[in-house]
């Protein structure tokens, strides 16, 4: 590699890849190089999606997000919209299809599909992708940066930052992108946890032997007072370690912030959502000869309407009139409101996006370039931007790699 490139792309995950296909259809003459330390270039979008990569949602909005402010969001989304992401993927030969949750699937239900389509486009837009070759320091020098890493040495012009976060970090984003961003002046949010991560519960609770169990239900964060937090409904999954599935890993990053804030935070989960204790209890006043398992059952796996009316110390085969007034609350309670015992979660190496990293407000967002370090962009999910599951994060990545490979030719 000669002594000197205009445009270093550190990570060749989504948002860089993205970079990389604007910056190089954007110039003529310039050399671009897209610098990637993992063994498997994008990695994480292989896994994505169950290895279908869920490229993106049907409507996006601010409001899907947390970190920055959604002012700061929305700057970014408007630049390269669903419509426009549908557009390019389809111009790529990627077409897209529609599920029924607003999920955005490639037709050939392949992750490789996506990846594909995207490094063909990145080199045929002029920019050279090497891998293995991890980035360690970025340093300012005269004429740009100076990066060096075990492969060795160059110079660029200008550095686009798609290091990623820390999820998942066999993938390549174990976190050095943030010091490498710290090292050239940045700050991040006072905490980076795993976001969409998997819930951890304590060993001997009735829900850790329903492993297996799928459900709709209502997650819900609480202060010790009662109020309410953040909430998410969706499917919910048991497992021996705890609780995963859509709901929970939407609703993780809210319980593992209000933890910390708040230690005796709660989290509660209605089997029935839509309904209350209150509402429960009404209904199970009129069974009369229907026993509370057979009514249960005909809204929920029998397992967990079995395991409901345990926990709640109920016979489950008794005829509703035979219930006590104390059993009954006891039952719509657990149904309605079941405390989980949240130990924990299952860390970054399950989790699929982090939550915190370099503020928004440390960067331009026309251009996705930083305010303290003249020449860096910044883009992807090394940003203190997380969304939640179904396409939003690759929207993200999408939308944030775009404007960041086209500040990075127009402030050239």
């Amino acid at each position: 590699m000669s002594d000197l490139v205009d445009v270093a792309v550190v990570g060749g995950g989504a948002a860089g890849l993205m970079a990389a296909v604007t910056a190089g259809r954007r110039t003529t003459g310039r050399r671009i190089v897209v610098l990637d330390g993992a063994r498997t270039l994008g990695a994480k979008i292989l896994i994505a999606g169950g290895g279908r990569c869920n490229v993106t949602h049907d409507v996006v909005g601010e409001r899907d997000f947390a970190g920055s402010s959604p002012n700061a969001i929305r700057k970014v989304l408007r630049r390269f919209d669903v419509a426009t992401t549908v557009a390019f993927f389809a111009e790529l030969g990627v077409t897209l299809k529609r599920e029924e949750t607003g999920k955005l699937f490639p037709t050939t239900d392949r992750a490789r599909t996506v990846l594909d389509a995207l490094v063909g486009a990145a080199r045929t837009a002029g920019a050279e992708l090497r891998h293995p070759w991890r980035v360690e320091t970025i340093d300012p020098a005269p004429d740009g940066f100076a990066l060096a890493g075990p492969a060795g040495r160059f110079r660029a012009r200008r550095v686009v930052l798609a290091s990623g976060g820390r999820s998942v970090p066999t993938t390549g984003s174990d976190g050095h992108g943030y010091v490498l961003a710290q090292r050239l002046g940045h700050g991040l949010t006072p905490r980076v946890l795993p976001a969409l991560v998997p819930l951890v519960i304590a060993p001997g609770h009735f829900v850790t032997a329903l492993a297996g169990v799928t459900v709709p239900a209502t997650l819900t964060v609480e202060h010790p007072s009662g109020k309410r937090i953040a909430a998410c409904t969706g499917s919910t999954l048991c497992t021996h370690r705890g609780v995963s599935g859509p709901a929970v890993l939407d609703v993780s990053r809210h319980w593992l912030h209000a933890h910390l804030d708040v230690p005796d935070a709660r989290l509660v989960v209605s089997w029935l959502p839509g309904e209350r204790p209150e509402t429960i209890d009404a209904a199970l006043r009129d069974l009369g000869a229907t026993s509370p398992g057979r009514f249960l059952a005909r809204h929920l796996p029998e397992r967990l309407a079995r395991a409901l009316c345990a926990a709640a110390g109920v016979e489950p085969s008794a005829a509703g009139r035979t219930l006590s007034r104390a059993g009954r609350r006891a039952l719509a309670d657990t149904v309605g409101a079941t405390v989980l015992p949240v130990t924990g979660d299952r860390g970054f190496t399950h989790a699929e996006a982090t939550a915190g990293g370099v503020p928004l407000a440390e960067l331009r967002l026309e251009t996705m370039a930083s305010r303290v370090a003249a020449g860096l962009h910044l883009c992807g999910e090394v940003c203190d931007v997380d969304g939640r599951i179904g396409g939003f994060n690759f929207q993200w990545a999408w939308a944030s790699g775009f404007v960041a490979g086209a500040g990075v030719v127009a402030s050239a």
